[in-house]
């Protein structure tokens, strides 16, 4: 594709008009009601789904945890190929974009600039794509996988050389290229189709060169209520997890140890209320600010565990690392005849499903901050900078809690006993321990905090129909009620509620790993017709 930097403003508009174009308008379907513009019925339909969903979950927990896991485990367990077979699909589709003419393509138009600087913008696409998770995961998988907690990958030994290779092979397979693959497929999706097309920012949009206008219909109201329930109980139930993560480090260093759930329901309340603030201050004042500042000091505390821990021993682990990862990444791609059916089920496609229900949410906040990337930038930063990151991470911290089980020190000789510390059981055993495990603590629960705003912001944007800027108090709002269903559900029905809610999150993955397939088709053929379109503007371009 030929290249200009800058094309005259009157051309881009006159050849926009050749693209997709509808005659609905953004939020047009919106009701105000409180001072709030809520999309009608994409809103009163979330709504009526959450509030019946916790009391069912509440009233009767037996029978709920029994039906939505089920659910799951049906799921896991009847198309575990299909998980693993379409992350596949997108790694290789995401390369496809990369090498095709189509890479060239601009976000936002020709003229488009980015809105935030590169470290911003990456800073703020890994704090809300899996931050929090690199905190929980990052010492306890790799030790799980090769002393055989829950499996070992391929059925290797545990114990043995190979279990500690295949190990961090594992992990970074989970936490590498596949997941950001599909966040990346959601999130170019929908800008394209938002900044570029100008429809709403919202997952029906994406759909419109296959659904046209049953776009707007209820075909796309369905699309969004999945999108937004998929969202709010994802965040919800990692606001209780996370919650009890951050209480199990203050019990361990302090023994503090409330009755029932007050300490997480503090916690809760806490993130919440910090999650709020950052809402009111908006993307620049709030997300912005909280991620530069997070990947700040977890970068610190990165590099103290390295220089702490065995660093020379580490550098050369980090290139293990790699090496591991490239080898184990085709036999764990691989979805049929696996003989390590207890971890492939349990991890691999646990994790692909939980990675696909979170992609309507990382996926949006991410194009919601991508405008003015080409479309070759967006996905080399989105799937390869996070994987190179994590390798890094997860290097450094898992292998030093590999380090300390095999050399039996401290309470990690015994391996994985309870996964939510782990990370505070490793600090214990280098220096400044109680700072260090403070520093997670904290780290944890303002990872928590960007999530929660993200979250919000997406779930106002779908809720909003589509609008970028809808009223402060209803982002406050979205923020308010993931904290009070959170607490609803620890207060009412303890940790079996937060897992039969994880269970009907991770079980909207399977309607969205269809969706995904789609989305490609329809992504292909929106990037074609904007291809199409920039060459003959480029060509009316040389007659001036």
């Amino acid at each position: 594709m030929r290249e200009h930097k800058k094309i005259p403003q009157v051309l881009v508009d006159k050849f926009r008009r050749r693209l997709y174009t509808t005659e609905h308008k953004v939020g047009e379907n919106n009701v105000n009601i409180l001072g709030l513009e809520l999309h009608n019925p994409v809103f009163f339909v979330t709504a009526l789904a959450v509030i019946a969903f916790v009391l069912f979950t509440l009233l009767l927990p037996d029978i709920a945890n029994l039906w939505l896991n089920g659910t799951k485990n049906w799921i896991v367990n009847s198309f575990d190929w299909l998980f693993i077979s379409v992350a596949n699909i997108m790694v290789a589709f995401c390369l496809l974009l990369i090498v095709s003419p189509y890479g060239n393509i601009r976000i936002g138009g020709t003229n488009a600039t980015p809105d935030f600087n590169r470290g911003s913008w990456l800073a703020m696409l890994f704090a809300a794509g899996m931050g929090i998770g690199l905190m929980f995961w990052s010492v306890a998988e790799p030790l799980a996988y090769a002393s055989g907690w829950a499996g070992t990958p391929l059925g290797v030994e545990a114990n043995s050389p190979e279990a500690f290779r295949a190990a961090m092979g594992a992990t970074m397979y989970h936490w590498g290229l596949h997941p950001w693959a599909i966040y990346a497929v959601v999130g170019l999706s929908l800008a394209i189709f938002a900044y570029n097309f100008r429809f709403p920012l919202t997952m029906r949009s994406i759909f419109y060169p296959l659904l046209k206008e049953k776009t707007w219909g209820w075909p796309g109201h369905v699309i969004d209520v999945l999108a937004v329930l998929a969202t709010i109980f994802g965040l919800a139930t990692s606001l209780g997890l996370g919650a009890q993560q951050a209480a199990s480090g203050l019990n361990y260093l302090f023994g503090w140890d409330f009755a029932g759930n007050t300490l997480e329901i503090i916690i809760i309340i806490l993130v919440t209320g910090l999650a709020t603030i950052s809402v009111a201050r908006g993307i620049d004042g709030g997300i912005k600010f909280l991620s530069n500042v997070n990947m700040l000091v977890a970068g610190l505390l990165l590099l103290f565990v390295f220089f702490a821990g065995n660093s020379l021993g580490l550098i050369g682990k980090i290139a293990e690392t790699t090496v591991d990862y490239v080898t184990y990444i085709i036999p764990l791609s691989n979805p049929i005849g696996r003989t390590d059916s207890d971890f492939f089920h349990t991890w691999t496609v646990f994790y692909w499903a939980w990675w696909i229900s979170w992609s309507p949410f990382v996926g949006m906040f991410i194009a919601r901050i991508s405008k003015g990337r080409t479309v070759r930038e967006f996905i080399i930063s989105v799937m390869l900078a996070p994987t190179l990151v994590t390798i890094v991470w997860m290097t450094v911290f898992g292998q030093t809690g590999l380090s300390q089980y095999t050399n039996q020190v401290g309470e990690l000789s015994g391996g994985v006993s309870n996964a939510s510390l782990t990370l505070f059981q490793m600090l214990d055993n280098l220096p400044l321990a109680m700072i260090t495990s403070l520093i997670a603590i904290i780290l944890v629960m303002v990872f928590f905090v960007t999530s929660s705003d993200s979250g919000s912001l997406v779930i106002d944007t779908i809720t909003s129909g589509g609008k970028l800027e809808s009223p402060m108090s209803q982002r406050v709002f979205w923020a308010i009620a993931e904290g009070c269903i959170a607490i609803a559900l620890l207060y009412g029905g303890s940790t079996e509620a937060l897992k039969t809610i994880q269970a009907g999150s991770v079980s909207t993955g399977l309607p969205f790993t269809f969706l995904l397939l789609v989305m490609c088709v329809s992504l292909w053929l929106g990037l074609r017709r904007i291809y199409k379109v920039r060459e003959q503007m480029l060509s009316e371009l040389e007659k001036y």
